[in-house]
């Protein structure tokens, strides 16, 4: 909040002198006049005396008004300044509509109480504990009129350059700026324009503070290969990659990382077979004490702006170890099931990609030339999990030799080989939303048919999912020749196209590289945190 110098003293000041020498004898006044005479006592001197009281009384009489003007005015001034500091900081906050196409409009939410999970992306979070020692003055240069240096805490700091990104965003979402194909397809974009401006801020500004509290192997380490590989690779990006966004001040960060592996508390805590996850949720819920309990972060956000990560199926039941973790934190989730309490506004959808070897297989790292011929029209080969995918195979197991679909690969087929083969690659849902089968059809530029309920895709908040993929309901399995056969050639063409530019969004690289996965991650992550601001307690 900005303060001024209180000059109201001074006026005060010469209103208790004026008052004080009103109330003296004759003979003060004639000596505070100075008239010289000597008082002779005549009645010309009694006259002079009585005129000289009565223009002393009148003159204060004046000045007391003028003060008490003054006084007034003074604090109508500050009244107002406070005022409208309470206005400004309370001005909607940034919301993903920047993302969508130029002209659509959105409804300013009402901000809801903190201790809602509702509309989480339109709240304010009261900023009730900044170290004293954590602030930065601004000095305007010398002047004797000048108001008192401005004092601005780091957060404050920091919120005014997220307000400057927010503003840097929404001027790109509605300039209509045209980019040239021959840099990238626009079109898999929502708003081109405004994903760019957006990640050039992160790149400009975002910091990530990431706790050093916990010990291995559950926290700052994690499964590198296989399934749940994207945990460890994305922690150790952070902590040993080198990258720019972790800072090591804990003031400077915009959001702070827990970085332990769901994997690895279903690794060492759970009994095998006893179905009891209370373990993972008594792990999740003590890191936050002793975080919350050494830092005062999570405390003064009740850790909306803190994250955690995980690709395992029981990453969202941990996070109900706190009910601020689940309701509250930003949740980066494989298993983003929004029947399940994943929540679009706050949390961020994670792809879930298999590296058998640390890397994708190698038979589809370099897919075949677009032109040659993909003789089958969709593939699909995997186990009977969850409710979607015995319906699939019951229905087009062994019906039509264009679409091959198996729950166990005959011995000596090779899954990559139909994948490459394949015009379009069945992406069903097993027991849980997520599939690996997204990645690696993208990876072979095989169009991904998306076959779920509930799934919110990954970076969908900036990616129109449409312009590289299909998305066919359950309840029209039964029609999938019938669907993939209408697309035309040209819109098979665009898909394809499509698939070639998202390509990089969703590649690993080590060491980390723009626009990769692991910065579309960061860039979800920092999408969240432009979506409230810390505002000081008023």
């Amino acid at each position: 909040m900005v303060t001024y110098t209180n000059h109201t003293n001074a006026a005060g000041g010469d209103h208790d002198h004026n008052n004080n020498n009103n109330n003296n004898d004759s003979s003060s006044t004639e000596n505070f006049h100075g008239t010289g005479s000597g008082g002779s006592g005549s009645s010309t001197s009694t006259s002079s005396s009585s005129s000289s009281n009565y223009c002393v009384w009148l003159v204060c009489s004046v000045m007391f008004l003028v003060s008490s003007v003054m006084v007034v005015a003074v604090f109508t001034i500050v009244s107002s300044s406070s005022s409208s500091s309470s206005i400004a900081a309370w001005s909607p906050p940034f919301k993903f509509s920047a993302f969508k196409s130029a002209g659509t409009t959105t409804k300013t939410a009402t901000p809801p109480n903190i201790s809602s999970s509702k509309s989480l992306a339109y709240y304010f979070i009261p900023n009730n504990i900044i170290s004293a020692a954590a602030t930065t003055t601004l000095t305007p240069p010398p002047d004797s009129h000048l108001p008192s240096p401005i004092i601005l805490t780091r957060q404050e700091i920091l919120e005014r350059g997220l307000a400057k990104a927010r503003a840097a965003i929404r001027e790109a979402a509605a300039s209509h700026r045209n980019f040239s194909v021959t840099t990238f397809s626009a079109h898999i974009y929502r708003n081109p324009a405004a994903f760019f401006q957006s990640y050039a801020e992160m790149e400009k500004r975002f910091k990530v503070y990431v706790y050093e509290e916990g010990e291995l192997p559950i926290v700052h380490y994690g499964p590198c290969k296989n399934i749940y590989a994207i945990e460890g690779r994305f922690i150790h990006e952070m902590e040993h990659g080198g990258n720019r966004f972790r800072t090591r001040d804990p003031h400077s960060g915009h959001v702070y990382f827990m970085p332990f592996s769901v994997t690895w508390m279903v690794k060492y805590l759970y009994k095998p077979n006893t179905y009891n996850i209370s373990p993972l949720k008594q792990f999740a819920s003590d890191y936050v004490r002793v975080i919350s309990t050494k830092h005062p972060f999570w405390n003064r956000t009740q850790g909306a702006d803190h994250f955690m990560l995980s690709c395992h199926d029981w990453g969202p039941h941990a996070s109900r170890g706190n009910p601020f973790l689940y309701n509250t934190s930003i949740r980066v989730l494989c298993n983003a099931n929004s029947s399940e309490g994943f929540n679009p506004r706050k949390d961020v959808s994670l792809p879930e990609i298999q590296l058998y070897d640390g890397d994708v297989s190698r038979k589809i790292r370099n897919p075949p030339p677009a032109n040659r011929s993909r003789p089958y029209l969709a593939f699909f080969a995997g186990g009977l999990h969850g409710p979607i995918r015995p319906t699939l195979v019951q229905h087009w197991k062994g019906r039509d030799a264009a679409i091959p679909v198996y729950e166990y690969l005959p011995k000596g087929l090779d899954y990559y080989t139909f994948m490459l083969k394949s015009k379009f690659c069945l992406c069903p849902s097993g027991h849980e939303v997520a599939s690996p089968r997204i990645v690696e059809a993208i990876y072979a530029e095989c169009i991904p048919v998306i076959l779920s309920k509930h799934y919110v895709l990954p970076f969908s908040d900036v990616l129109r999912w449409e312009a590289f993929s299909i998305k066919v309901e359950i309840s029209e399995i039964p029609r999938l020749k019938e669907i993939l056969m209408a697309i035309p050639d040209d819109e098979y063409r665009r898909l394809k196209e499509g698939l070639r530019a998202v390509r990089r969004h969703f590649v690993l690289n080590h060491p980390a590289q723009r626009f990769d996965m692991f910065h579309m991650i960061l860039h979800s992550v920092w999408l969240r945190r432009l979506n409230f601001r810390l505002a000081q307690k008023l």
